[in-house]
This record gives structure tokens, sequence and C-alpha cells, in this order.
């Protein structure tokens, strides 16, 4: 039997439609939110020192209650040092039968992703963690982001036992404030300048993040000095994927943003903005990051809160 599809031209006023009544469920969703997470804490802070260049934010909460034990991470081109303050034992599920797949304690690193990836979520969590900007890591890690790149693998594997001294000092700060002086102060004993971006490739990133209508990526290599393949070399070492998949990455999570906060959206003329060649590209494109398809997406009224952290089996109110 042929597996029934709908037209490309239902799916699309189908996706307009999900997306113009799913506003009628917020509030609903955001009294359920802020009922399961009033008791949890949770900080962020952004280093202000010389690494703060390099660092997008340092993430600590603590009795996180999620009505859910897996969820969806979608990828944003950042990565992680994750290190768990209550002794659970997290899992990374596949993606398709959701069996576990790989089990993780203490600490963490997750590189670059270019497909979602599904993970546990654990009742009375408490976790800390660092989460660098997409050309941040390499001069903490010491090693070229590709080679990390769809990992997620133990600390030590990159740290040492340096890493676990570190987690060690995370669970015996008297405060939030103090964990976020002795992962500060780690850091800056790990960088080094030698390893940071050169200017020239930063160039050319801060017009992929700004300039997201760009399509043509000869645009993007007109001012920068050295060869396309010197260029892309550059992105594998300190982002971990090419230019033109970062700039795919950007534009997702630009659309994502778009859709979370309730935007106005013309389906077509989003699709004709950020470069795809028809709605059926966008449609196959968003399924790939994210495993939802758009109207999928839209339909499941995920909190507005977790902007890339969705969850897969959630209890019904």
């Amino acid at each position: 039997m042929v597996p029934f599809k709908w037209p490309l031209f239902w799916e699309v006023n189908f996706l307009q439609y999900t997306y113009s009544v799913s506003s009628y469920f917020c509030l609903r969703e955001n009294a359920i939110f802020n009922y399961l997470f009033k008791t949890m804490i949770i900080d962020t802070h952004k280093p202000t020192s010389e690494i703060g260049s390099y660092i997008e934010t340092f993430i600590y909460f603590k009795d996180f209650m999620p009505d859910h034990s897996k969820e969806r991470v979608i990828p944003t081109g950042h990565v992680f040092i994750i290190f768990e303050l209550d002794g659970f034992t997290r899992n990374v599920f596949d993606n398709d039968t959701l069996e576990p797949i790989k089990e993780f304690t203490q600490v963490w690193v997750s590189g670059v992703h270019k497909n979602y990836i599904t993970i546990s979520a654990h009742q009375k969590s408490e976790m800390f963690v660092i989460q660098f900007k997409p050309y941040g890591a390499y001069p903490f890690l010491h090693c070229k982001q590709h080679e990390i790149s769809d990992c997620v693998l133990p600390a030590t594997a990159i740290f040492g036992n340096e890493i676990l001294l570190l987690r060690e000092a995370l669970l015996n700060a008297n405060s939030i404030a103090d964990k976020y002086g002795v992962a500060e102060a780690w850091l800056q004993d790990r960088y080094v300048a030698a390893k940071q971006p050169p200017e020239a490739f930063l160039k050319v990133f801060q017009k992929i993040e700004t300039q997201k209508s760009v399509n043509n990526l000869e645009e993007l290599f007109v001012d920068y000095p050295f060869t396309q393949k010197h260029l892309i070399n550059q992105f594998k070492k300190y982002v971990g994927v090419t230019p033109k998949y970062y700039q795919r990455l950007v534009k997702f999570n630009e659309i994502l943003g778009m859709i979370q906060k309730k935007e106005p959206i013309t389906w077509t003329q989003l699709t004709y903005d950020y470069g795809f060649s028809d709605q059926s590209h966008f449609i196959k494109t968003f399924k790939h990051f994210s495993g939802f398809s758009p109207q999928e997406f839209i339909f499941e009224e995920f909190p507005q809160d977790d902007k890339n952290f969705f969850p897969l089996d959630r209890e019904e109110g």
C-alpha cells in the first residue's frame, strides 16, 4: 500500500491555519509551565573578563521538575560542557527507536551537532552548563571542533581528570556566584590566546550571522584574503561545520524563533526570503534539523521558555 501524503498546497495551508490558531492555547501552556517550574532555581551568567568574548553563557539550574522523561535537542551551532551535580546518569537515545545508546555521568562535552539528538530529562535535576559561542570553544578545548562535531563524549577524554576536580569545586561552592567564579577561573587557566580565531574569519562569521538572506556563498568570500578552501578549513577548526552548513543552522534557528514568538508569518514569503528553492525544500530542511514538520511543531505547542529543548513524552494534564 502506498503511504498517504498530503498534497503540498494542503500541507502549507494547514501549516498557516495551525500557526494562527495555536495562540489560543498559549495561556494554558504557560500556566502549566509556571506551575511545574515554580520551585525551580535557574540562573545565567555572562563572564565579563577576557574570556567573555568566547563564552555565550553559564547556566545553573536546580530542582528541575519536567513533565517528561525524554526531550529532543535541536542544534544551535554551540559547544557545551555539561556538569551533573545531582548524581543522575543521563542517556542519549536513538532518534528513531528512542532506545538508549549512550550514558553519561559527572561531566561531558556536547560538540556542535548537524542534527537533533534525543536525551533524558530527570526529576529534581541540578546541572551547571558552560555554553561557548559558536566559534569560542577552540581556545579552551585545544582540539579542532570538527573532530568532536556530532559527538557527545566524556569530558575526561578532552580535559583529563582536571575536569572532575572542577566538578568537585562546583559541588562544594557555597553560592551560585561562587560556582560562576570557580568556572571562570578554570576557563581563564585553560585559555590560550594563540588559539583565538583570526579577524578575517570573524568578519565572515559575523556576515553569516547578520546577513541571513545571503544565499550565494560567493558573496561571503569576496573580502576574505585567502582561498575558499582555507575559509572552509577555518570554519571546521573553530565552529565544527562548513560555512554553508553553519548558515543553514543560523537560518533555521531564526525561523524557529519567529514561530516560537508567534510572529506573523507568510510561509511563501519566508521561503523566498531565506533562499529555499520552494516550500517543499523549506519543510524538508525544518524536519532535518528538528525532527518535526513545521505543522507538527506548531501543533505541539511547546513551552516557549525552552528554545531548543522539546519534550517527546509529556504527561497529559
